[in-house]
């Protein structure tokens, strides 16, 4: 988007409102007492980070917005604010070829070559004790240590985010949070404070749909998509510099669960999540990502109807493709939860040469935000020492004590220049860090240029680009979130937003809540405008055919075929699915051929909601005993009405009859290895929608 001269934070003086940088009135108290510093100094303006111009960076002087970040990271110790609940791994990326063109960053220059990395996955509102499955941002966060030193790239699983600016992110966090006056809810959104204060900030509007969408409840770590969020720049050893988003994709696909499949399973194994990325490494079936770049000039970033700096947006992959760079895979769990998952410190400035920032406001506020968090949560600034956070290549400075010093600096001199120690480390001209050399003029100010303005056009484009069930799920997501607010205001306003986005999605929310034609009016800062759709947005219409990664589920019984069986967990191994064996009872199974059969999981401990798809081989009579057993019926149920694909033995009638499972393009009879493709076949294809 290019540069304006205009600036939409205006401001009202004559009124007990604040015009908000969307157009959008925030009534105070009648006698509003001033926002202050915690000096006592009035803030005039508490929306907007101090910048040297409308799209320059923060400014380090910024004392409003540094006493406000430092201050909500050390509101709780030592468990991180947000993403305290995270799970790790280590692994290995390895480069596709020679990207010397584009960065000069060393772990892109040849074919073949490989970095060591480590990943945490985190979910972003619940505390460390909460479950794995709430409706949430996942947090995907990459410390890569190169042979130049460590690369952090500190992403989430969606490409946008809340806020546009980072002064806003303690007010983000703390309303999204357990209400302050009662403590809850924990790890949910579905709250007064939250909607109130997404419902007066319209830049919400964008990733309030993503949040609302399939991709806020993951089936698996292993099988959600990755995002840097921000631009950054790549350049390279010419000083060349080009704008870049940073994407990771899961080799064996995006998907996620139904929302009624989430409750079950935080209910019944709450590190389902952490749990399934474990085992799979443990197994040998190492989680794959492909790591790519959208890489743009600036001629291209003008002629694009947002601003590249906006973090509110992204750029569909219609207009620039992916470009893969490498693939990552994670291959070893860790050997010390406290030591490597815990302790790992991320930082988005953490870069290596050949990678920098855009002046993304949000992005320059987690430059100082995320340091500062370390200091807290590690207990000082050696926090680099701990073997987690080691860089892999020599560091040699003249920085020295501090709380938890494990090294032993030697030497007379501990500054630089010297002339006593002629071995002392010296900066580095030729090869070391640079900053893109970008041109800046304009006026200091807090500002936020007009070209941030546009809030509803890509949430509109995300929503209409989704296939039917996707959006009946943001429709489901919506109004059960709404459902739960005590004040109707709230309500009322967040229709209003939704109208605007989309005419199906507000009145198909407003149908669910009873409150058709009660949506408030909202004034705009532009108009909505009309965006080619990205069908790459939607994972049901990009969603991979396969079963590998796949979890099923096999419920057995005493006297059930054991030569089908073999010959079913055969298929699906070849394919790349586990299969997990489910009984009535967990020991003492034997079957057709008498021989013992291994179980893994009672009915009431394996639930279906575990598995992608399920079988239910057992026997004639055993399936007649089942029938009457509330367990089993559940289980059969539950797999029908989470729209998986199921086989059967014709045995098994009389259970499926008690489940109300009806016959349709999802449901097989499995009698041989040949109807048991058949199955296999259609599973690889996921869900039965049309079932939904």
């Amino acid at each position: 988007m290019k540069n304006t001269n205009k600036s939409s934070s205006a401001k009202s003086s004559s009124c007990p409102f604040h015009l908000g940088t969307g157009g959008e009135r925030h009534q105070t108290a009648a006698s509003p007492e001033a926002l202050t510093t915690n000096q006592g100094v009035a803030i005039a303006d508490n929306q907007n980070s101090l910048k040297p111009n409308l799209r320059g960076p923060t400014l380090l002087e910024d004392f409003v917005l540094r006493e406000k970040i430092t201050h909500f990271d050390h509101e709780r110790i030592p468990e991180r604010i947000v993403h305290a609940r995270g799970s790790g791994a280590h692994g290995i990326f390895e480069s596709y070829g020679d990207f010397s063109q584009l960065t000069s960053a060393s772990f892109l220059q040849k074919k073949g070559e490989k970095t060591e990395v480590f990943v945490r996955f985190s979910t972003v509102a619940g505390g460390a004790g909460s479950g794995d499955l709430p409706r949430d941002v996942r947090g995907f966060a990459v410390k890569f240590y190169t042979k130049t030193g460590n690369f952090d790239l500190v992403g989430n699983n969606i490409p946008v985010f809340f806020i546009q600016d980072a002064i806003k992110f303690p007010d983000l966090v703390h309303a999204v949070k357990m209400e302050s006056d009662r403590g809850f809810p924990q790890a949910a959104s579905a709250h007064d404070t939250f909607w109130d204060f997404a419902s007066l900030m319209p830049e919400t509007m964008h990733m309030l749909v993503w949040v609302m969408s399939d991709r806020a409840i993951p089936r698996s770590l292993r099988m959600i998509e990755g995002f840097g969020v921000h631009t950054f720049r790549f350049i390279n050893k010419d000083q060349e510099s080009k704008f870049v988003k940073f994407h990771w994709r899961p080799l064996i696909g995006a998907a996620s669960v139904l929302w009624d499949e989430a409750v079950k399973i935080n209910g019944a194994d709450p590190d389902y999540h952490r749990r399934d990325l474990w085992s799979a490494i443990a197994f040998g079936e190492f989680p794959e990502w492909e790591f790519s770049v959208q890489v743009f000039d600036q001629k291209t970033a003008d002629k694009l109807e947002f601003d590249i700096l906006d973090p509110t947006k992204l750029i569909p992959e219609e207009r620039v493709p992916l470009t893969p760079l490498g693939k990552m895979t994670l291959n070893r769990n860790p050997d010390n939860f406290f030591a490597e998952t815990e302790q790992v410190a991320f930082h988005p400035g953490h870069l290596v040469s050949g990678i920098d920032f855009s002046n993304d406001p949000l992005l320059q506020g987690r430059l100082h935000s995320y340091i500062d968090t370390q200091l807290s949560r590690l207990g000082g600034p050696n926090f680099h020492q701990l073997p987690i956070n080691q860089a892999r290549c020599p560091v040699m400075n003249f920085q020295r004590d501090g709380i938890m010093q494990g090294g032993v600096p030697k030497g007379r001199a501990n500054y630089e220049p010297n002339s006593i120690d002629t071995g002392s480390p010296r900066e580095f001209p030729t090869a070391g860090f640079n900053s893109f050399a970008e041109k800046m003029s304009g006026e200091k100010g807090r500002i936020r240029p007009e070209s941030f303005a546009d809030h509803y056009s890509q949430a509109r484009m995300f929503f209409e680009s989704l296939s039917v069930p996707e959006k009946s799920h943001i429709v489901s997501a919506f109004a059960f979130e709404l459902a739960k607010l005590s004040l109707p205001h709230i309500r009322t306003r967040m229709l209003g937003h939704l109208q605007v986005i989309s005419d199906e999605l507000g009145k198909r929310v407003a149908i669910a809540l009873g409150m058709e034609g009660r949506a408030d009016h909202i004034e705009l800062a532009k108009p909505v405008r009309k965006l080619a759709l990205s069908p790459s947005l939607s994972l049901l219409k990009k969603a991979a055919t396969t079963l590998k990664g796949r979890a099923v589920g096999i419920l057995v019984t005493e006297g059930c075929d054991t030569n089908l069986l073999n010959k079913l967990q055969e298929l699906l191994k070849r394919e790349g699915a586990t299969s997990h064996l489910v009984a009535p009872k967990i020991d003492g199974l034997t079957g057709r051929s008498k021989k013992p059969i291994k179980v893994e999981h009672t009915v009431e401990g394996g639930s279906s909601v575990f598995f992608d798809s399920v079988a239910i081989l057992c026997s004639a009579d055993q399936a007649k005993a089942l029938q009457n057993n509330p367990s089993t019926v559940d289980w059969v149920r539950n797999a029908f009405n989470h729209l998986k694909v199921i086989a059967f033995v014709t045995e098994a009638q009389p259970l499926l009859d008690a489940a109300k499972v009806s016959a349709d393009k999802g449901t097989f009879v499995i009698k041989d290895e040949e109807s048991a493709k058949l199955y296999v076949a259609r599973a690889k294809k996921g869900r039965v929608w049309e079932r939904e």
